[in-house]
């Protein structure tokens, strides 16, 4: 069975993660144990809250460079939602913060206009280029439930797997070579979630869904 490691750094709804990975057929371990992650066929990061202050507990728990030398050796890593963003050089939020430095680029204060921040609810995300995650949707693109303030903002546009428009079009589906950033909750947004998650642990497992991974 594929094993997929959740990483525990005090922040995110680890249990609904773990739980719709083991629905997909993971078998998941929520841990911040270096030898565990090690170990693992792939990793998610989820996360709720503030940048700085998960940065500053990933720190804490000397997990930064563990992740960055995990995917030099092309391990799958999902971010999901405040992970997403964490995978990016920068955020400004609550002062700024330096990221993973995964995904080149920055995470800014989502210019929603009208609309009401945060941003919640589900949304149509437009898948732009192909990418393993996204191959068993249906095309051209499927809802997915958002929750979030801010927005990343790739610095190459090769990089945006999937956007969507609330008040402006944002990159919500992102990727980089083993790297992969959903600025949704899949493990809230039914089927189409499933599927992704789904996706992703075929990815980890080497599986045929892994020929197509995004260039670096």
């Amino acid at each position: 069975m594929t094993r997929v490691a959740v990483i525990d750094y005090g922040m995110g709804n680890r249990r609904s993660v773990e739980k719709a990975l083991e629905h997909v057929g993971a078998e998941v371990k929520i841990t911040a144990e270096h030898e565990d992650l090690g170990n693992a066929d792939g990793l998610v990061l989820p996360g709720v809250g503030a940048f700085p202050k998960a940065m500053g507990n990933l720190d804490t728990l000397g997990l930064p460079e563990l992740i960055r030398d995990l995917v030099e050796k092309d391990r799958p890593l999902l971010g999901i939602c405040l992970g997403m963003q964490l995978l990016f050089d920068t955020s400004e939020e609550m002062g700024g913060a330096a990221g993973l430095g995964l995904i080149g680029g920055e995470v800014t204060r989502l210019a929603a206009g009208a609309h009401r921040v945060p941003h919640i609810g589900w949304n149509e995300v437009r898948f732009e280029l192909a990418s393993p995650l996204t191959a068993e949707l249906p095309h051209p693109g499927s809802p997915f439930y958002h929750v979030h303030s801010y927005a990343a903002r790739p610095r190459d546009p090769g990089h945006v797997i999937g956007t969507t428009e609330y008040g402006e079009r944002f990159a919500t589906i992102v990727g980089r070579g083993s790297v992969f950033g959903v600025q949704f909750h899949p493990e809230k947004s039914s089927r189409h979630g499933l599927g992704m998650l789904r996706s992703f642990v075929a990815l980890c497992a080497g599986g045929a869904a892994g020929s197509s991974r995004v260039a670096a």
